[in-house]
């Protein structure tokens, strides 16, 4: 697959490229990651070269001040430093726990279809932490937060931040062995309630997946 040039952006090994629907990704060098668990269903991949998680998410915004804020006070993330346009914020977590904000100006909003992503997801630990970051969003920082919505595998809060990018924050609970051992998550396609009507054009869209058995 192309990919751009090699690069370090703060002080990791960064390699860009775009998948076959049009998303921005890459893959990044991060210290520590060799500990995490690996997926050993493509024997093809050495276990040394094998994808140990998401890092985080880089987020396009005019002004970084206003997003940065909401990282800081509601979300629990720390800055991490600067490199030229990108702000860094991290949380609390070795996989997943980092958001780059780039500033640019001018740029056309993103529109849903391929080679797009809908919404970025935080985590809360149960409703009342959930409740109490919604409040801080209203009170502090003058967002719209949605009613708290039913996912069936977690419950969600949705609202969108000053840089007009859908964040929701979902809580652990009651997690996805809701309705499933976990040694048979993944086997089965799983749906919330309220999709479960269009179960049949959902499955039917989906692409054939196969279950890939996970190391230690």
């Amino acid at each position: 697959m192309p990919h751009q040039p090699l690069e370090r952006r703060f002080d990791e090994p960064f390699l860009a490229f775009t998948d076959p629907d049009g998303l921005s990704l890459a893959l990044v060098g991060v210290p520590g990651a060799e500990s995490e668990p690996i997926w050993t269903g493509l024997r093809h991949i050495p276990e040394e070269h094998a994808i140990r998680g998401f890092q985080g998410v880089a987020l396009l915004v005019e002004r970084s001040e206003p997003t940065a804020a909401i990282l800081q006070d509601v979300l629990g993330f720390k800055d991490a430093g600067r490199a030229g346009s990108v702000r860094r914020f991290r949380a609390n977590s070795a996989i997943g726990g980092v958001v780059d904000l780039h500033e640019a100006q001018g740029f056309l909003s993103g529109q849903l279809g391929r080679g797009s992503v809908h919404h970025v997801a935080f985590r809360a630990p149960d409703d009342a932490t959930q409740a109490e970051m919604a409040s801080r969003l209203i009170t502090d920082h003058h967002q719209h937060v949605t009613h708290q919505l039913d996912r069936k595998y977690f419950r969600s809060v949705y609202f969108r931040e000053p840089g007009g990018i859908l964040f929701e924050i979902a809580t652990d609970d009651p997690g996805f062995t809701v309705d499933e051992a976990v040694e048979a998550l993944g086997h089965d396609l799983k749906l919330p309630r309220f999709l479960e009507s269009q179960r049949d054009e959902i499955a039917a869209a989906l692409p054939e997946l196969h279950a890939l058995a996970q190391a230690n």
